[in-house]
């Protein structure tokens, strides 16, 4: 878990009790501290490393406040207005968001790389569709999007978890209503049935993704979040003393500033650790709710109530301009994050007075639901088209669809010359393409994700092939898939990918990208391993971006891989399946623009692609290519292929080879350099293959 959480905030008119009181000055003083929480958390101040659980505040906030109109609306009028209800949601929540999505896509054109112009302006759609979380969910199990960049509308992941539960739990309450009404039955017995069968199943699933990357976006883990707030609300006010009331409320608080202090992006979440703030916070507004003294004073403080009230507009506009002084400046102090946050009071001021308040409060808005709802989806179709018109603005540059790639090394004696970058003419891909110039396993479905375990065995090449050819690891693995296919189906052979995200082949534990060990990386590995030495295929080809994994001690060493490799390669040998390694290339390092993104470099100085190169490291132990190395050293009968002489030279790795690009995300290969190797691999894979 990163910098990725904002909170959701609650955004249905004045905060009022569910009893159907007043203004309750307390609520609003609880969005302030979330939002308060979630502001410094972005800032990176040092002292709040679980400033992250303002969004869960403000689940519970929103959860308490909708169910309470909604539950007034049974008791008084015995139905729900669906029409009404999502009318007010569209012209409270859209005005604003869809200013911002449009400020954010104006921003990302200004001040981002034209290479994440497309990621970013589909992320702008998703956004205005409410479904933003899933997209963010796939990208953290996604290992090649870990160069896309902070996007400037991930923080409306919470936004579109909170409308998601919006769009099931009034058709709950439709039921509800219909059942208490045929039978007789009280309305908030039955509400609070209903909201177990949510509450329940949601918290037990967080508990079991506790921890995974895409387990903190989705819908699923955060229900029960916002089931809390609803169930205080049907509980309804229950009369304390004023003295208990306000010592649930002071404990409350305090629950809530710990986990703040207390908590860190180590802490698997959402998961057994989010009771702290999500009971905290439904303590608070519990004790405001049974006495009206009950909620800490602090809370009630009128600046405290005023940023309440600002809180949703902050929402919006703190991250997407965080965003853009970073794409502007660089990596922020504190000290100037900080600022960032401060300024971004204004626009959210400004868009509370002349945006949200004229609409939210527009007479001819309150009495026609039809005009309002379609204001909404007019609102919604500006965000698509904000987003969709930042990613149709990456320039359709000309490419060398002739360009002889690593073949402009070859010469016609058949030796290899030292690869040198090409300074001028077009560059296939295009740099702002580059993300896109991947295997065809990727379209098709073929790559086990990171959070699966299921063998995804996809044939190619000649089904009905002579030899059959595994080709299994990790994206490195897989990027070597294009020149495979074509020798297989050249020479009669069957392949079978058996390729999953970031999962060496080996029977050793790495880290995953939360940092923890990568256990389902192993359990897919198992499987592999005996599906392998059940069928017995001629060859297994593999490679890896890893050189380290655990040994026995806790520790990351490379004699730990090694041995898992060993372990893997020798089983295979002895069963009769021979084993091919493809080296590792180097990794990318120091490029000026991007850190390791070579493709993004070459996009801000295509006409100096020397400053694109990188120095080249020692090619045979470079990546993973250091425990390939050893492995087949230990293993008699491994073979290994090195083709990073055609990537590097002693000297450099340069970015453009014989008119294109060498590199995509991280220090995967493009497709299109890939292919223009398929010569040489084959020449070089030929031997081991025929002489089985």
């Amino acid at each position: 878990m990163t910098g990725l959480a904002a909170p959701a905030a609650s955004v249905d008119g004045p905060t009022r009790s569910t009893s159907g009181g007043g203004f309750r000055a307390d609520i609003e003083g609880l969005r302030a501290v979330a939002i308060g929480l979630v502001l410094l958390y972005h800032a990176d101040v040092p002292f709040l490393p679980g400033g992250y659980v303002g969004v869960d505040m403000f689940f519970v906030v929103s959860g308490y406040l909708i169910t309470g109109l909604l539950v007034r609306e049974v008791e008084r009028t015995g139905r729900v207005s669906l029409a009404r209800f999502y009318a007010r949601r569209a012209k409270r929540l859209l005005p604003a968001s869809a200013l911002v999505l449009v400020v954010s896509a104006l921003l990302m054109w200004a001040t981002a790389s034209v290479v994440q112009w497309r990621a970013f302006g589909h992320d702008i759609v998703a956004a205005a569709l409410y479904v933003v979380n899933w997209r963010m969910a796939d990208r953290s199990v996604d290992y090649l999007a870990e160069g896309t960049g902070a996007s400037p509308v991930q923080h409306f992941w919470s936004l579109a978890v909170e409308e998601q539960f919006y769009l099931v739990w009034p058709l709950v309450l439709v039921l509800v209503a219909l059942v208490a009404r045929r039978y007789g039955l009280r309305v908030r017995p039955l509400m609070g049935v209903g909201l177990a069968l949510i509450v329940v199943p949601s918290f037990v699933w967080a508990l079991s993704t506790s921890g995974s990357p895409s387990g903190f976006f989705v819908t699923t883990t955060r229900l029960w979040e916002l089931g809390v707030g609803a169930l205080v609300a049907v509980a309804g006010a229950v009369a304390l003393p004023r003295a208990v009331a306000r010592m649930t409320g002071i404990v409350g608080l305090t629950l809530v500033v710990g986990s703040a202090v207390l908590l860190d992006h180590t802490t698997p979440w959402p998961g057994a650790w989010t009771l702290l703030p999500v009971l905290g916070t439904a303590a608070v507004i519990f004790a405001g709710t049974s006495h009206e003294r009950g909620a800490p004073r602090v809370l009630q403080l009128p600046a405290v109530v005023w940023i309440g009230g600002l809180s949703y507009s902050l929402y919006l506009w703190h991250w997407p301009l965080l965003v853009a002084a970073e794409n502007v400046a660089g990596e922020l102090s504190v000290i100037e994050r900080l600022v960032v946050v401060a300024v971004s009071v204004v626009p959210a001021w400004l868009s509370l007075r002349f945006v949200e308040n004229p609409v939210r409060f527009s007479g001819r808005l309150a009495g026609s639901n039809p005009v309002t709802l379609g204001l909404g989806a007019g609102l919604t179709a500006v965000g698509v088209i904000a987003g969709l018109l930042l990613a149709a603005a990456v320039p359709n540059a000309p490419t060398g669809s002739a360009a002889a790639g690593a073949a402009a090394l070859v010469s016609k004696g058949g030796a290899i010359t030292p690869p040198q970058a090409v300074a001028q003419g077009a560059v296939t891909p295009s740099a702002a393409l580059a993300t896109d110039d991947v295997p065809a396993p990727y379209r098709d479905g073929c790559e086990v994700a990171m959070d699966e375990v299921e063998l995804e065995l996809c044939v190619y090449g000649d089904p009905q092939g002579s030899k059959t050819m595994v080709l299994a690891g990790d994206s490195k693995a897989l990027q070597w898939f294009t020149p495979l296919e074509s020798i297989a189906r050249e020479n009669g052979w069957r392949l079978v990918l058996a390729t999953k995200s970031a999962c060496g082949f080996a029977g050793a534990v790495r880290p995953g990208a939360d940092g923890a060990p990568y256990t389902l990386c192993g359990t897919y590995n198992e499987a592999l391993l005996a599906e392998l030495l059940e069928v017995r295929p001629d060859a297994v080809i593999t490679s890896q971006v890893h050189d380290t994994a655990y040994d026995a001690t806790g520790e990351l060493t490379e004699d730990a891989m090694t041995e898992g490799l060993t372990s893997y390669w020798s089983q295979l040998e002895e069963s009769g399946t021979d084993v091919i390694a493809l080296l590792d290339n180097p990794q990318p390092h120091d490029v000026p623009v991007g850190g390791s993104e070579v493709y993004m470099c070459v996009a801000e100085f295509p006409d100096q692609l020397d400053r694109c190169a990188f120095s080249s490291p020692e090619r045979a132990t470079s990546g993973g290519s250091g425990a390939q190395v050893a492995a087949a050293a230990e293993v008699e009968d491994a073979d290994v292929v090195d083709m990073n002489d055609l990537v590097c030279n002693e000297d450099v790795c340069p970015a453009v080879i014989g008119g294109v690009l060498v590199y995509r995300q991280g220090s995967h290969l493009t497709d299109s350099y890939v292919r223009s190797m398929t010569p040489v691999l084959e020449e070089r894979l030929l031997p081991f293959v025929e002489n089985r």
